[in-house]
């Protein structure tokens, strides 16, 4: 038995093995639905052609104003989705030079009653490091750093909307400024400041009292349903990569988002990248990954679990390995045939073959040379005297239909022809 045993082949691998490659290309396969719905991660060395946005790590970008703001215990969302310029929270939006000022002053007035919103404007005109640098030079410049060129307004600003119009105008040797509490010098002597053509807030100016950020204040004309604020931040040097080098810069600007967002009604802060044309669209495949639907895609995860693990449960002993797959003869004939009848129930058909079948093997046993049921009874009579007549057990078979009578009756033929051949074994 042991020498049996041995001799098995074993697997290639144990049922732990075969289970952890299972669910490892499960989880895999996850994760691939997730990208292709997500779409890919954006980083600052990727895309946007050096433009300035929340995942941009350049001088021009706002990486760094992203993961100030979550210091500050709030929770940050990059949003590449239309659905997250609907926030409750407050929503910073960096546009670029070629926005169109129709769609921003469409936004805007959604936002009135929305929650609060900051626009920071562009200001360089950046590219990434082109490819014909020296390589030591290349080698220089980490994942996402950009080369800045000459300062650029935008132009479309004065093409919103009432109330949110202004000029965006370019102006040089300005480097002192003050608001929200503070007061510094700006990283450049190139200045950009604003010209409202409405009615306004200032927030933070220059020595010259020049507009660097300013609140607007006509949608906040309905004493009965007050709208929330609007605030742009022109001098993006105030809240870039650049300008968060300085500690009075970087508490301006944060203590500007965070008079913003004490206006909301969460605390959240959304950092919009579908502007920067980051903008990705729904399906069906993001949203199974987010509530509500989150709770039904985890429940079938799990039952596919408990499905794939009891896939690996056996159920009963092994099947031996001894013999063909498929048995030959008439064993298997016979069982298939009855099988056959069994599923089509036609009990009745079994007696009179039966009967005919053990009257052959009976005379046979009495040394007859036909099967004559008459000869059968005149032959047994001489040999068993006190035996059942061979016609009886034959005719009882034969109006048989249940299959405990069937059974009963060829038992009694079975038993007859069992004491011939033991009486001829006798002899």
């Amino acid at each position: 038995m042991t020498a049996v045993a041995a001799a098995r082949p074993s697997g290639a691998f144990s049922k732990f093995g075969v289970f952890a490659l299972v669910a490892g290309g499960f989880a895999l396969f996850l994760a691939l639905l997730y990208l292709l719905g997500a779409g890919e991660e954006i980083d600052g060395n990727s895309g946007g052609g050096g433009q300035a946005h929340a995942v941009s790590k350049g001088l021009n970008g706002y990486a760094g104003l992203v993961r100030l703001v979550e210091a500050q215990g709030h929770d940050v969302e990059r949003s590449r989705r239309r659905g997250g310029l609907e926030t409750t929270g407050l929503l910073i939006l960096t546009p670029p030079p070629t926005a169109k000022p129709e769609e921003i002053t469409k936004l805007l007035k959604q936002r009135a009653f929305t929650g609060p919103t900051l626009v920071i404007l562009s200001k360089w005109w950046a590219l990434e490091p082109p490819q014909q640098l020296p390589e030591k030079v290349r080698a220089k410049f980490k994942p996402g750093w950009v080369m800045l060129g000459p300062p650029q307004p935008s132009r479309w600003t004065q093409e919103l909307g009432r109330p949110f119009a202004f000029e965006h105008k370019f102006k040089g040797e300005s480097t002192r400024w003050s608001g929200m509490k503070r007061s510094g010098k700006l990283p450049t002597g190139t200045t950009l400041h604003a010209v409202p053509a409405h009615e306004f807030a200032p927030l933070i100016s220059d020595e010259a009292g020049d507009l660097l950020a300013f609140m607007t204040k006509g949608a906040r004309d309905f004493p009965s349903n007050p709208a929330y604020p609007v605030a742009f931040l022109v001098e993006p040097d105030m809240a870039n990569n650049y300008g968060l080098a300085d500690a009075d810069r970087a508490a301006a600007t944060v203590a500007l988002v965070e008079q913003l967002s004490d206006e909301a009604s969460t605390g959240d802060v959304v950092f919009d990248l579908t502007l920067n044309g980051f903008g990705g669209q729904e399906n069906l495949l993001t949203l199974a990954f987010r509530p509500p639907f989150l709770a039904a895609t985890l429940s079938l995860i799990v039952a596919l679990l408990i499905v794939g693990w009891r896939a690996f449960m056996r159920f009963g002993p092994a099947a031996s390995s001894a013999g063909p797959d498929i048995a030959f003869g008439k064993r298997q004939l016979i069982t298939n045939g009855a099988g056959l009848i069994l599923r089509a129930r036609r009990f009745a058909l079994l007696g009179a073959p039966y009967a005919a079948l053990s009257a052959r093997r009976i005379a046979e046993r009495l040394g007859l040379t036909r099967a004559d049921p008459a000869a059968i009874d005149a032959a047994l009579a001489r040999r068993l005297p006190d035996a059942e007549p061979f016609t009886q057990r034959a005719a009882r078979l034969e109006a048989a239909s249940k299959p405990a009578e069937i059974l009963a009756a060829a038992q009694s033929l079975d038993d007859l022809a069992t004491t011939l051949q033991q009486g001829q074994s006798t002899r």
